[in-house]
């Protein structure tokens, strides 16, 4: 800093100095300009007064003499000489006597001429200024008249200006130095000076990059790129120490960064193409400001890592009203926007598509009809119609994405894109399928009811691999499989042969992301109780029991069942009446569709009904939160609560089970699950329940507000146990890794050969 105050000062200085000396000069120039033309008209005017005077007295030369002292006294003038035709002096002011004997040019000039001349030059030691006419009688020339003026006092004034210049140059250097020096100490020195000091303690490890960093607002790219390089190495640290750690003990986390260097070796330098009906960026626009938002899916947490480590593609739908104004000429956009790694390609649909293909075909079709859960599943021919046509663009747009890639690797994610395997396999025989089915999959006679059951298995199995989250989904798949469509079930593989092509079955079951204990905050248990206070005071909420519930706004989640499981609780214990109160987070979702749009009111009118039922004072059992919150919102509510209900009537795996875990940092907090969720299968320290049978339901919270807190804590911790072993990256490791490894030509693996991934 020290240098760089004396290259600034230096440059300061002689930038000044030049810049001023210029202007001076120039000041300089203008005003000897402007005492010359002021001294050629006072020549002018001198020399023709005198003139008439001299003609008067030509005949006579002792007035000519007298007329020729006379006018000599005048400031700055030097003296004046009278020349006849000849050349001949006639008459000469004393004091220029001396200094001019002979005939000036300019003199003889203006009688050769005829007119008058003016001109600059030296005299012995002056500077004179000469101003020559002629001299006339009856029009014609009788000689010449010479007006001399001492023009050293230009020379002086301009040294005067010269001299004031330097000086107020002097003052301008000192004064702009000292004040630019003063704006550099308190406007860049000083941020500076504390950004290196938090960067120094966050190398340290004194801090975390979670603290907010200083203030930056002069150098905001600087700023953005210094606060992303200060997060990669407060990651990197942590990964370090984490891996280290875990080595030390023996276990085998994954990591995003342990995920990225597993499937960069799996891809052998290939990449990978995702493609899923939600983008992981949506760009918004609201009044003049852009929006960039991530949608609360586990997919970006589990997938960018491996896209970002081989430069991979994401295509998806563009939903943002600002999505296209980011794109190029071919629909794509390299994202993180904050350090871009890899490609997002948008795909466009119409409101008609998006209607058949998503709220029709996708939502009043399958999602119903893969949920146990009563609600009739739609079914329509344009729906049909547009579902086909939707996964047929969405098909086009991957086999022009890859179609400069050798060997490539497509995951399909999810319900939507039940088509697209066999019609990426039809283009391209050599690309590696696999797709993911989030939600359950019913037995073969509830499917049956589908019209076009035999097209969706056909197209499925064009895949390579299907992954589901539990294997009770895999053999109702393959059961399905067996009765629709003529194919090879091996079930001691868990595969099917159609048509000489080979499809593994294979369940995944997904996860969340998990930060490791060790890399929370230091003081974040102290302040869990203050949190919860303050969340509660915000929400008008005195009470010393709180659970929570969230989900989106579905009837597949049980919340009506929920609902009424909490007015048992209250009727069966009277007690915890006023003591207890639910905070269910209830995120609208596809609320155009009558089910969804009728659900909400009857979810809302539940919990009045159940409310005015109980509520005294300020205090009701049930605080129902129908709005969209952040990932960050909500894990302040699963910190807060005494215990979460996940009341699911049928679910592929709930991840709000797996997140109340995760938040648990405190390992406090009982976790009621609902037997027919996926989750059910991992998490056997929860309080499971059929959530159809209220009473049970009701029991299990009172069982969870008594529970002993030593045995809460010995349950927590087996859960987050198995959540951090099989933790989103690991999903997402063992279902690309079993993708890569698979052979194409359908031959069989040795016995005993497994794609799935092994501890490193």
């Amino acid at each position: 800093m020290r240098l760089l105050s004396v290259r600034l000062i230096i440059s300061l200085i002689v930038g000044i100095t030049l810049v001023s000396l210029g202007f001076s000069y120039y000041e300089v120039l203008r005003e000897k300009r402007l005492l010359r033309s002021q001294l050629e008209r006072s020549s002018e005017e001198i020399g023709e007064s005198f003139a008439m005077n001299v003609e008067k007295s030509w005949e006579s030369p002792r007035a000519l003499q007298r007329t020729v002292q006379r006018f000599g006294t005048r400031e700055h003038l030097l003296g004046v000489a009278v020349y006849d035709l000849q050349g001949k002096l006639i008459a000469i002011t004393p004091a220029l006597q001396p200094l001019l004997g002979t005939v000036p040019g300019d003199v003889a000039h203006a009688i050769t001429e005829n007119r008058a001349q003016s001109s600059f030059g030296r005299l012995d030691k002056y500077r004179i200024h000469i101003f020559a006419l002629p001299l006339h009688k009856d029009d014609a020339v009788l000689g010449g008249l010479a007006v001399v003026h001492d023009v050293d006092y230009i020379r002086a004034q301009n040294l005067r200006t010269w001299r004031e210049a330097f000086l107020s140059i002097l003052v301008q250097v000192f004064f702009i130095v000292l004040i630019t020096l003063l704006i550099v100490r308190w406007s860049i020195a000083g941020p500076i000076a504390r950004a290196a000091q938090w960067m120094r303690a966050l190398r340290m490890g004194r801090i975390s990059s979670r603290q907010q960093m200083p203030d930056l607002d002069l150098f905001k790219p600087l700023a953005w790129e210094v606060v992303t390089m200060a997060e990669s190495l407060s990651q990197a640290r942590s990964a370090a120490e984490n891996e280290a750690r875990l080595r030390e003990a023996g276990e085998s986390m994954w990591t995003a960064e342990r995920l990225a260097v597993q499937i960069q070796t799996r891809l052998h330098g290939g990449r990978l193409f995702v493609v899923s009906n939600r983008e992981p960026y949506i760009h918004q626009r609201d009044g003049k400001s852009l929006e960039v938002t991530v949608p609360p899916s586990g997919l970006v947490t589990a997938l960018e890592p491996v896209l970002t480590a081989c430069d991979g593609t994401w295509i998806a739908h563009g939903s943002g009203n600002a999505d296209k104004e980011v794109v190029d000429g071919h629909d794509r956009l390299r994202v993180p926007p904050e350090n871009p790694h890899y490609t997002l390609r948008r795909i466009w649909l119409s409101k008609e598509e998006e209607e058949g293909y998503y709220y029709g075909f996708s939502n009043e079709g399958l999602w119903p009809l893969s949920h146990i859960a009563h609600t009739r599943p739609i079914f329509r021919e344009r729906d049909w119609q547009l579902y086909q046509e939707v996964n047929r663009k969405f098909a086009a747009a991957v086999i022009e994405e890859i179609a400069d890639t050798e060997n490539p690797v497509v995951l399909v994610q999810d319900y939507h894109f039940a088509l697209l395997p066999q019609l990426l396999k039809e283009k391209r025989p050599d690309v590696r399928v696999a797709i993911f089915w989030h939600i359950p999959w019913p037995n073969p006679e509830a499917f049956g009811i589908c019209p076009w059951q035999r097209q969706l298995v056909d197209g499925l199995l064009g895949a390579d691999l299907i992954g589901f989250h539990v294997q009770s989904h895999c053999n109702n798949f393959l059961q399905t499989v067996d009765r629709v469509v003529e194919s090879r079930v091996d079930w001691e593989h868990f595969s099917v042969t159609r048509q000489n092509h080979r499809t593994l079955v294979r369940p995944f079951p997904i996860s969340v992301d998990f930060s490791d204990d060790k890399l929370i905050e230091p003081d974040s248990y102290g302040s869990d109780y203050l949190d919860r206070t303050g969340l509660l005071h915000s929400l008008g909420v005195e009470t010393p029991f709180v659970g929570v519930g969230v989900d989106r706004v579905d009837y597949t989640k049980g919340i009506h069942e929920r609902f009424r499981a909490i007015e048992r609780f209250l009727e069966k214990y009277p007690k915890y009446q006023g003591q207890f109160t639910f905070l269910q987070i209830g995120a609208p979702s596809r609320t155009h569709i009558k089910r969804y749009h009728d659900l909400m009111g009857e979810l809302e009118a539940e919990a009045e009904r159940i409310n005015w039922r109980f509520q005294s004072g300020k205090w009701k059992p049930i605080l129902f939160l129908n709005r969209q919150h952040s990932h960050a919102e909500i894990d302040r509510y699963y910190r807060a609560a005494d215990l979460c209900l996940v009341t699911s009537l049928h679910d592929g795996m709930n991840l709000v089970a797996k997140e109340f875990l995760a938040a648990r940092h405190d390992e406090r907090g009982v976790l009621i699950l609902s037997q027919f969720t996926g989750a059910a299968r991992e998490l056997r320290d929860a309080l499971l329940v059929n959530p159809y049978d209220i009473d049970q339901t009701a029991e299990a919270i009172r069982v969870a507000l008594e529970m002993d807190p030593d045995e809460k804590q010995m349950r927590v911790h087996r859960m987050r146990r198995i959540i951090r072993e099989n933790n989103i990256h690991r999903w997402a490791g063992n279902l690309i890794t079993e993708l890569c490894e698979l052979r194409l030509d359908g031959a069989d693996r040795p016995h005993g050969v497994r794609g799935n991934v092994t501890a490193a």
